[in-house]
């Protein structure tokens, strides 16, 4: 059965425990996205030539990350419940400041590429602090935890691309990796000697008796099912405008317009939109119910869609942006509260696990379905499919309250 209520007086050290997590998230978020501006030219000086093959190394050395983290990221969660939240923190943080260190001295792209794919497989800091802070806090404080958490890797995301544009130029790109790899190195000492764990204990197993799948041990799936699924539909929102937001823009300005400046602003206000809402939208779920608000953010998104296909100008789609990401803001620490309150504390590292494994689904499924509906059919059909899709998950979410 779920797990009972608990006080702040059960979790002495829950607030503690939020702000490392906050400061590692926020660390990881910088070191995954600061190459962006830069990776091409890197990649030119490992001895890429050609913009093609620029292109093409670009984007499987970013996307390497995310490939490897996807799939280990429930292995990660089972660890973590059977092992310790805390102790998982700690490898992803000595494997992260580690690996992107050893970015900054690599001589060829297919060693970056394979630093790439090993940071995905060692990392995941930011969604360990879910299930620790999840797993660590009052749950009546667990939407306004889990919020603010998410706002600290978003700002990271958000200004790593600032600091990569910045720094390379001030002190090189290998020293920027160095110092990435330092910053995170920090977070791992945070990590060691600050945060504090209070693990329940786990029954006895019974001699002879076979051991229980996480899905067995949860009484009714309904929720999780449908956490895992608006998990996709979280970064799928994201990401299906992603490929074809520089095109668009470019529609809407004249021939000679600031395109790329319009694009990263688009891209930032969104951002922007989830920093600032995020942990006032989980204190609203705290007080009014976790469900409701993941319903009401899906539909918020599903009508936010609409007008963005029918903009006339830059500074329309820039703020409906900004709005989209205020409205998809309730959506992560909502998804792991649900969680949290419906499968039993044993199990929850695990859960939390494949929930991650369903975001990075959609940051995959929503580039690829978004570039091919925009190429085949036309841009503004991508914001209204991808409206169809929001009003279905508030549907399914609602339908599957326990």
């Amino acid at each position: 059965m779920p797990a009972p209520a608990a006080t702040e007086t059960d979790f002495p050290y829950w607030r503690r425990n939020l702000y490392v997590c906050l400061f590692g998230s926020f660390t990881t978020g910088v070191a995954m996205t600061l190459l962006l501006p830069f990776l091409p030219l890197y990649l030119e000086q490992l001895g890429v030539r050609g913009h093609a093959a620029l292109a093409q190394w670009s984007g499987i050395a970013f996307g390497a990350t995310f490939l490897t983290a996807a799939l280990t990221a429930p292995l990660w969660g089972r660890l973590a419940d059977r092992h310790g939240r805390k102790l998982m923190l700690i490898r992803a943080s000595l494997g992260m400041a580690v690996t992107m260190a050893l970015i900054g001295v690599v001589e060829n792209a297919w060693q970056l590429v394979g630093l790439r794919l090993l940071a995905g497989l060692l990392g995941g800091y930011a969604s360990g602090s879910m299930v620790l802070v999840a797993t660590q806090t009052p749950q009546a404080r667990s939407g306004w935890a889990l919020g603010t958490l998410s706002s600290g890797f978003m700002a990271g995301s958000l200004i790593g691309p600032l600091v990569g544009g910045g720094l390379p130029p001030l002190i090189g790109i290998r020293a920027t990796f160095f110092l990435a790899g330092g910053a995170i190195f920090i977070a791992f000492l945070a990590t060691c000697f600050l945060i504090r764990e209070d693990r329940p204990r786990r029954p006895a197993a019974t001699p002879g008796q076979p051991r229980q799948g996480i899905w067995s041990q949860i009484p009714d799936r309904r929720p999780v099912v449908a956490m895992l699924a608006t998990g996709v539909l979280l970064t799928l929102a994201h990401m299906s405008v992603e490929p074809i937001i520089t095109v668009y823009v470019g529609q809407l300005l004249p021939p000679d317009g600031p395109v790329t400046w319009f694009s990263g602003l688009a891209m930032s206000a969104a951002a922007l939109g989830n920093i600032l809402a995020a942990p006032r939208l989980g204190r609203l779920a705290d007080r009014i119910g976790h469900h409701k608000v993941i319903v009401g953010c899906l539909l918020a998104a599903a009508v936010l869609l609409l007008p963005q296909a029918f903009v006339n100008s830059a500074w329309q789609l820039v703020g409906l942006r900004f709005l989209m990401g205020v409205a998809l803001a309730g959506l992560l620490p909502c998804i792991a509260s649900v969680i949290r309150h419906s499968v039993p504390a044993a199990v929850t590292g695990g859960v939390l696990g494949y929930s991650t494994s369903s975001q990075y689904a959609g940051q995959v499924v929503g580039p690829l379905l978004g570039g091919f509906v925009g190429g085949q059919i036309g841009m503004r059909a991508v914001f209204l499919a991808t409206s169809v899709l929001m009003v279905a998950g508030a549907l399914v979410a609602a339908r599957s309250r326990s």
